[in-house]
């Protein structure tokens, strides 16, 4: 961890995990290719962190790599819904304690189920770091062991712009 970092719950969490973790800090990015290349990394080695809702008050986490989307059937096909929705910013915040852009399971309010898309696993990742411009660097498997994560296809790539 950079000393100039400090401390923050998804810091703290990912260090309560016991796996390796890198904090890489970069300033603030517009899209996925500019976080790619503030992180140093390959545009499919950044993970977003998606809040879902399946009812009022029951969440999930959704583990995305850069250049894919969620797959709305694959994830109720492996859920067992019929619906499954996106929560508004506020919401998100009020039930992982982090707002959009820096979300992470690891330090969350509330240690929501976590599912990871099958083509995270065998890579280094970097994950939202609790704060703008801070991000997690962590080994992908050990992540998805420490999360107790279901590993399912469930997304598909993004259509072109």
């Amino acid at each position: 961890m950079s000393p100039d970092t400090g401390s923050n719950a998804a810091i703290d969490g990912v260090a309560a995990a016991g796996i390796p973790f890198r904090v890489v800090e970069h300033g603030p990015v517009g899209s996925l290719a500019e976080a790619a290349a503030a992180r140093g990394v390959e545009v499919a080695d950044v993970v977003k962190t998606i809040v879902v809702r399946l009812a009022d008050d029951d969440f999930r986490f959704v583990l995305v790599p850069g250049g894919r989307v969620i797959s709305w059937p694959k994830l109720r096909a492996l859920l067992g819904v019929a619906r499954v929705s996106m929560p508004d910013a506020a919401t998100a915040k009020a039930a992982t304690g982090y707002e959009r852009g820096t979300i992470t399971p690891f330090g969350s309010a509330t240690a929501w189920p976590v599912i990871a898309d099958e083509h995270i696993r065998g890579r280094e990742i970097t994950l939202g770091g609790g704060r703008h411009g801070v991000a997690l660097a962590v080994p992908a498997d050990a992540a998805i062991e420490a999360l107790s994560a279901t590993v399912a296809d469930v997304s598909d790539p993004e259509p072109p712009r």
